[in-house]
C-alpha cells in the first residue's frame, strides 16, 4: 500500500487486507506511481479537494488506470460540484417530502451483502412520475440524489459506507423492475439518465455489482437504450434477471440480510424498507466519517506548498 499522504486523514478504517488489485490496500507498484502521478497533475492545476488517495483510485479504476482520462473525469467532477453549489446546498438542504417521495419511489439501504457491501434496494416499478411531480419537482429529486452521495461518501453522522469499511467504498444494489411496464418505462427516462450521470460521472466506482430483477419481457429492447447512458466498466458490474433471481442474489447476500420478498429470511419489524438496518447504526460508527474541519486544515496546508514533482510516465494498468 502506498505511503499515507497529507490529504489522508480518514478517521475510520479505509483499507481492506482481502481489497480487490486497484483497491486500497492492494495495489501494484505502477498503480502507485499513477496515484502520485495524477495527485501532482491536479495539485500543479491549484486543486487541493478531495485528492485523498481513495478518492485518486476511485478515479483511476473508473477508467481503468488511465491517468489522463482520469485527471478529465476528476475536473469536470468538480466543476459540477462548484457550478451546482452542491457544497453550499449541502449545508442547508432540507427534503421533507422525502416520506411521500418514498411511497411512489421506493429507495433504502438494508443490511451487507457477504463483501461487507450496503445492500441498496430500489423499487422501479413502484415509480409514478406524476404523482411524484404534485409532491416535488424533478430537480429537487436529483439535488437530493446529489446530496445523498456526497453525504454518504465525504462523512457525516449515520452513513452507510464508514460503517462498512470491508466494502472498499461500494454499494451492492438490487433494482426491482416488477410491476414495470414496456410502454410506462419511456415516462421516467428522463429523470433516469440524469441520475444515472450523477452516480457514474460524479460518484465514480461506487457500484460494485448491481442486480436488476423481475426484467420484464421485451426489456432487451430498453435495455439496449439504457446501456447507451452507462460506460464500460459500469456495464460489466450488471446483471439483469428475470423472475427466477433469488439464487443469484443469494450466492452474494445472506439469506438473513436480504428480505422475505426477493428470497431471503429477514423480517424486520415494521417492514425492511423503514428499518435502515445495519452495521451503520451501530454507536462506532456515530460520528463524521471524514472530518470537514480536518479536510480544510489539508486544504490550508496543500495550498501553500510547493507543487510535487509528477511521477514518470508509467505502462497503464488496467483493473477489472
Amino acid at each position: 500500500m502506498a505511503t499515507a499522504c497529507k490529504y489522508d486523514t480518514y478517521n475510520f478504517p479505509h483499507t481492506n487486507p482481502d481489497a480487490p488489485p486497484g483497491h486500497p490496500g492492494n495495489l501494484s507498484e505502477i498503480q502507485e506511481a499513477q496515484v502520485h502521478q495524477l495527485r501532482s497533475m491536479l495539485e500543479a492545476e491549484g486543486h487541493t479537494k478531495r485528492l485523498d488517495t481513495n478518492s485518486m483510485l476511485r478515479y483511476l479504476r473508473a477508467r481503468k488506470f488511465d491517468v489522463a482520462a482520469a485527471k478529465l473525469m476528476y475536473t469536470n467532477a468538480e466543476k459540477w460540484r462548484k457550478e451546482t453549489k452542491l457544497d453550499d446546498i449541502v449545508e442547508s438542504w432540507d427534503y421533507p417530502e422525502k416520506p411521500q417521495v418514498f411511497e411512489y419511489y421506493p429507495q433504502y439501504y438494508h443490511k451487507t451483502d457477504k463483501d461487507g457491501r450496503p445492500v441498496y434496494i430500489e423499487k422501479l416499478g413502484k415509480i409514478d412520475l406524476t404523482q411524484l411531480m404534485k409532491i416535488t419537482e424533478e430537480q429537487r429529486m436529483l439535488t437530493n440524489l446529489a446530496v445523498e452521495n456526497l453525504l454518504q461518501y465525504v462523512g457525516v453522522p449515520n452513513l452507510q459506507l464508514p460503517g462498512c469499511f470491508k466494502a472498499n467504498g461500494e454499494r451492492a444494489a438490487i433494482m426491482d423492475l416488477k410491476g414495470v411496464g414496456i410502454t410506462s418505462v419511456p415516462s421516467a427516462y428522463g429523470y433516469l439518465k440524469k441520475a444515472s450521470v450523477i452516480s457514474q460521472d460524479y460518484y465514480p466506482e461506487r457500484l460494485g455489482k448491481l442486480y436488476i430483477i423481475n426484467a420484464p419481457w421485451g426489456f432487451s429492447s430498453v435495455w439496449s437504450i439504457v446501456k447507451g447512458w452507462l460506460d464500460k466498466v459500469t456495464q460489466e458490474k450488471i446483471a439483469v434477471l428475470g423472475g427466477s433471481y433469488s439464487a443469484e442474489l443469494l450466492k452474494q447476500i445472506p439469506a438473513e440480510n436480504l428480505p422475505v420478498e426477493f428470497g431471503g429470511t429477514c423480517s424486520c419489524e415494521g417492514g425492511c424498507p423503514l428499518s435502515d438496518h445495519g452495521p451503520w447504526k451501530e454507536a462506532e460508527w456515530a460520528g463524521p466519517g471524514f472530518r470537514p474541519v480536518e479536510e480544510e486544515k489539508v486544504n490550508e496546508v496543500a495550498a501553500e506548498a510547493p507543487p510535487v514533482a509528477a511521477a514518470p510516465a508509467t505502462a497503464q494498468e488496467s483493473t477489472a
